[in-house]
């Protein structure tokens, strides 16, 4: 193929060539500050060196847009291009010729074992995993924002990865960011603290696509919120796609801005329920098949059977059989997995079940379980319901919204009350602290 372009030139010509298939932005940021140090010719490829301000340059450039250089270098006559990025860090004053640029967007690292791939999908999922596939198909054009809610351990961040990796996959320049609200916090914090406001606002505001886990984290907190709203409203005015987790709905979470509330509504909202016993199994089966393990059908059914609703419970109770097995040359069986679990399952079986501690606290106060879930907010009543959802939250693992629903779907912010009341009361007076600890030892 003829070269089209001078040798002294390629690397001007290349961007010029990607104009028209970046965004301006993309083009200004990160292509603007570099230029053509050298070229060697060889007899069978080239070599093309590439001044750049820093190595965060090189690593964006080669990674984000490696294979659309390959393809542009390849229509300017260079088929095998090889570009070497090289920092001017050692040469004083040429670094100082190249602006400062804002650094790539840094988030929690994707694990790449969280794939739509390896997602097991059921009847308990089904709906949050095709909004997911959606959304990451086609960003900002099928739900926005897309609140994914569900207990802990069910899929949310598993998803979270799968959508941001498939993104990436379709279009390797997005701007993608995936973070916990508790960073968002932190980093919130670190921009006030040393005047880092403008980058702050400029790094978030300009992604195409941000995922957020444990967005409840951010409740109560009030510049945080505040911050949050804004940059909201900026991507979402700017049709690009956010997509939140929780362990409640959004009109659960309690002290979020009904302003926030009524956004994170604006598109979809979909769950993700506790996965039943044949879905239990076929996650086992879906791990083992990954790690290429044989599980018998007995051993998966008894796994299984032993965690309630948590799926990384199952595959770290999993992993656990595999390793003993393996250490001590024994083969995978039912009488090994009791054995491997034998400590955990013998302090989940003396956990009460939410219907006991119901009944047990009832009777202590002389009062019927009925009484306890009634609307009546007399303190007779109130007071005995909320040592109970105190109880329930430590001795069930049930969620708030979980233990709500026990008590005639009291709200989320009530249960959360009403155990924060208990711990303060329990801490403050040593008799009613008896009084807790003699109901808590019953079951530990």
């Amino acid at each position: 193929m003829e070269k089209q372009v001078a040798l002294n030139d390629l690397w001007s010509a290349i961007i010029r060539r990607l104009e028209g298939r970046l965004d301006g932005k993309e083009l200004k940021t990160w292509f603007e500050p570099t230029r053509q140090i050298s070229l060697a010719e060889g007899p069978e490829s080239a070599a093309l060196t590439v001044a750049v301000p820093s190595g965060v340059f090189a690593e964006w450039i080669s990674t984000r847009h490696g294979p659309l250089l390959s393809e542009v270098s390849a229509g300017l006559g260079f088929p095998n291009l090889k570009i070497r990025y090289e920092s001017p860090a050692a040469a004083a004053p040429a670094a100082a010729a190249f602006p400062q640029a804002p650094p790539p967007p840094r988030g929690l690292v994707l694990n790449s074992r969280f794939s739509f791939e390896t997602f097991v999908v059921g009847s308990s999922n089904q709906f949050a995993h095709a909004a997911a596939r959606a959304v990451a198909e086609s960003p900002s054009r099928s739900y926005n924002p897309l609140f994914i809610y569900g207990g802990v351990g069910l899929g949310k961040t598993h998803l979270m990865h799968a959508i941001a990796q498939e993104v990436l996959k379709r279009s390797p320049q997005a701007r993608v960011l995936y973070l916990s609200a508790e960073r968002f916090l932190n980093e919130l914090i670190n921009a006030l603290r040393f005047e880092k406001m403008h980058e702050f606002k400029q790094r978030y505001r300009e992604l195409d696509v941000l995922l957020m886990d444990d967005v409840q984290f951010i409740a109560g907190k009030d510049s945080t919120q505040e911050e949050f709203f804004h940059t909201f409203n900026a991507l979402h005015d700017a049709q690009k796609q956010i997509v939140l987790t929780s362990d409640a709905l959004p009109k659960e979470i309690p002290t979020l801005e009904e302003r926030l509330r009524s956004r994170f509504e604006w598109g979809l909202i979909a769950d993700i329920q506790p996965p039943n016993l044949e879905m239990k199994v076929a996650i086992l089966r879906k791990k083992a098949e990954a790690e290429k393990i044989e599980i018998p059908n007995d051993v998966a059914l008894f796994i299984a059977g032993s965690v309630r609703s948590n799926v990384r419970e199952l595959e770290g109770r999993l992993n656990r059989v595999v390793a003993f097995s393996s250490l001590t040359g024994k083969p995978i069986s039912v009488e090994l997995a009791r054995e491997t679990l034998k400590d955990i399952l013998g302090t989940e079986e003396t956990r009460a079940a939410p219907s006991d501690i119901l009944k047990l606290v009832a009777a202590h106060y002389g009062l019927r379980v009925s009484d306890m879930k009634a609307r009546s907010n007399a303190k007779p009543i109130a007071f005995p319901r909320q040592v109970a959802m105190y109880l329930c939250r430590k001795l069930t693992g049930l969620s708030y919204p979980e233990i709500g629903r026990l008590f005639n779907d009291k709200h989320h912010s009530t249960v959360m009350h009403s155990v924060e009341k208990i711990e303060r009361l329990a801490d403050d007076d040593p008799n009613f602290r008896k009084v807790v600890e003699t109901f808590l030892q019953r079951y530990r």
